[in-house]
C-alpha cells in the first residue's frame, strides 16, 4: 500500500473527508493550505497557494501519490482559471518534478451542462459546461491526464458540510411547492463520506488504476421524489405532497417567486442528471456502499442546524 500522500483541498467538504480517511487508513499525509488549521496529527501542512512554486514543490517533496481536491467552485473567469486551470497545471508540474507515480483528480459531472441526461456513459454526450467553473474545471482536467492520473466527475455530493445540494432543494420545495414533474427524475448522488472512501482506495490500493476519466457517483442514481422524501422523515425539509404538474408550470411557478436559486440550478436537482458509475468502485476493489439516502439519516441533525430546523 502506497503511504505517502500528498493533498490539496483538505480543508474542505470533500478533503476534509479524505484527509480523515487516509489517516486512519495509516497513510502519511502532506497537505496544502493557504491557512493553517489546528495540529490534529493527522497531516503535515505546508502553508501556501496553487500559485506558490516553492509551497508546491515542498508539498509534493517525496510523495508516492498526489490527491487534488482544490477547486474554485464559483466565481469569474478570472478566479476560476487561477485555480482550476493554471493551478492545477502548475501542481501538476510539481508532482513531474518529484516523481510523483500516482494521481488522483476531482472534478465534477457539472461539466457536461444541462441535460437532461439519463444513464450517461464517459463521454456519451459532449461536454458543454455553463459555468465558469465547470468550463475551468474541464480544462483542469486535461493536465491531470497529460499527466497520467485519474480523473472523478461526480455528481450531487450530500452529507455533513453540504452547503449546496440539501440548502438548495430546501429553498426549491418552498419556492415550487408541488410535485416536480412526477418526482421522477434520477440524479447521480454520492455521500461525500463514502466518495472519501473511493478516493483513499485509488489514492493507496495496491494496483494503480490506468489513467483516465470516471464518473464517481454511487452507482444506484436517486429519485428526486425519494430523496424528498427521505429528507421529509428526517425532518430535515417538508416535502410537498402534491400535486403532481408539468416541468414547464414548474418553472413558471420557480418565476413567480423570487429567490437565489436559478431556472438552471432547478434543472439539476429536478431533471434527469444520471450518469453511470459503476467501473470505478470496481476496479478500486472499493465497496459503493448502501447508497446517499441511507446516510441521509446519519447527516440529517446536522442538516437540521444548519437550516435552523427544530431539533428532534
Amino acid at each position: 500500500m502506497l503511504t505517502r500522500v500528498a493533498l490539496t483541498g483538505a480543508t474542505g467538504f470533500i478533503g476534509s473527508a479524505v484527509l480523515r480517511t487516509l489517516a486512519d487508513g495509516g497513510a502519511r499525509v502532506r497537505a496544502l493550505a493557504r491557512r493553517m488549521p489546528e495540529a490534529d496529527g493527522r497531516a503535515d501542512w505546508v502553508a501556501g497557494g496553487l500559485a506558490d512554486r516553492a509551497a508546491l514543490d515542498r508539498l509534493c517533496e517525496g510523495a508516492e501519490v498526489l490527491v487534488h481536491l482544490a477547486s474554485r467552485v464559483s466565481g469569474g473567469a478570472e478566479e476560476c482559471e487561477a485555480v482550476n486551470v493554471r493551478g492545477a497545471e502548475a501542481l501538476m508540474a510539481a508532482a513531474a518534478r518529484a516523481g510523483v507515480g500516482r494521481i488522483v483528480h476531482l472534478s465534477t459531472a457539472a461539466v457536461y451542462g444541462e441535460g437532461p441526461h439519463a444513464g450517461i456513459e464517459v463521454a456519451g454526450v459532449p461536454a458543454v459546461p455553463v459555468s465558469e467553473a465547470s468550463r475551468t474545471r474541464l480544462l483542469g482536467e486535461r493536465f491531470a491526464l497529460d499527466a497520467g492520473g485519474v480523473v472523478l466527475r461526480p455528481g450531487l455530493v450530500t452529507g455533513v458540510g453540504d452547503r449546496w445540494v440539501v440548502p438548495a432543494l430546501d429553498e426549491l420545495v418552498r419556492r415550487v411547492p408541488v410535485v416536480w414533474d412526477g418526482g421522477s427524475a434520477r440524479l447521480s448522488m454520492v455521500d461525500r463520506d463514502d466518495l472519501a472512501r473511493l478516493i483513499g482506495a485509488l489514492a493507496t490500493g495496491e494496483h494503480a488504476v490506468p489513467s483516465g476519466v470516471h464518473h464517481a457517483s454511487h452507482p444506484e442514481p436517486v429519485r428526486v421524489g425519494d430523496l424528498l422524501a427521505a429528507l421529509d422523515a428526517c425532518g430535515v425539509l417538508t416535502a410537498p405532497p402534491g400535486p403532481d404538474v408539468p416541468w414547464a408550470q414548474c418553472l413558471r411557478m420557480l418565476a413567480a417567486n423570487p429567490g437565489r436559486m436559478s431556472e438552471r440550478q432547478f434543472a439539476l436537482v429536478a431533471r434527469d442528471h444520471w450518469y453511470r458509475s459503476e467501473e470505478i468502485w470496481r476496479i478500486a476493489n472499493c465497496a459503493a456502499g448502501p447508497g446517499p439516502l441511507a446516510r441521509i439519516v446519519a447527516a440529517a441533525p446536522w442538516y437540521r442546524e444548519a437550516l435552523g430546523r427544530p431539533c428532534s
